[in-house]
């Protein structure tokens, strides 16, 4: 029961948000839609590059210093995404070089290649795949509630300016909704959708244990 615990993909303290770095990274990636879009895509693909490299490399890969080399993979298809979406769009890659920075510190904080080390390689893959899509996908969605809201746009990454507005109007006259666009608001959103998944999320837990 415990093990399974630490294995949940939302609740288990080895979840998306359990640490420091995942709440900074949805923090920051979440101010824009189109910022949030390029922080799902690092996360999907420095995570599964990462865990692919290693599992191609695994009988080659030393156990002594192998954390180090699971580092610089990581670093290596973070600057690698990162130069791929400087040529594609420039000013797109200068404003979000902090996201894609991120994505490979959160791939190894998350422990992630330690959990699926001994799995077979399309385990891994898929599992390694479905925590950094959870990771992005909250992400996105709470991009797509703050910058609505706080900007009154909705935007996509792409154009010469690095994004592409879909729709936009003024909010500059109402606070509330201005506030909801910066870092504090953007806090308490998490705070209010955190406590709302664990209530439902105990609920769950009493059920199951009922049955």
């Amino acid at each position: 029961m415990k093990e399974a615990y630490k294995n949940r993909l939302f609740g288990g303290i080895r979840a998306p948000l359990s640490s420091l770095t995942d709440m900074v990274f949805l923090i920051i990636a979440s101010g824009r839609t189109a910022f949030a879009l390029i922080a799902l895509g690092a996360l999907v693909w420095v995570y599964g590059m990462t865990v692919i490299g290693i599992s191609l490399g695994k009988p080659i890969i030393p156990q002594k210093g192998k954390k180090i080399l699971h580092v610089f993979l990581s670093a290596f298809f973070g600057s690698l995404y990162l130069m791929i979406l400087n040529f594609l769009n420039p000013l797109l890659a200068l404003e979000c070089t902090l996201f894609v920075i991120l994505a490979p510190v959160s791939c190894i904080s998350s422990e992630i290649i330690n959990r699926v080390e001994s799995m077979e390689p399309e385990d891994a893959l898929a599992k390694t795949l479905l925590e950094a899509l959870a990771l992005g996908i909250l992400i996105v969605a709470l991009a797509l509630i703050r910058e609505p809201f706080g900007f009154g746009s909705l935007s996509i990454p792409g154009g010469t300016l690095g994004i592409i507005e879909l729709f936009n109007r003024d909010t500059g006259g109402i606070i509330p909704l201005r506030i909801v666009s910066s870092s504090s608001g953007a806090f308490l959103l998490l705070g209010y959708g955190m406590a709302l998944f664990r209530f439902y999320r105990k609920r769950a837990d009493k059920a199951e244990h009922t049955e």
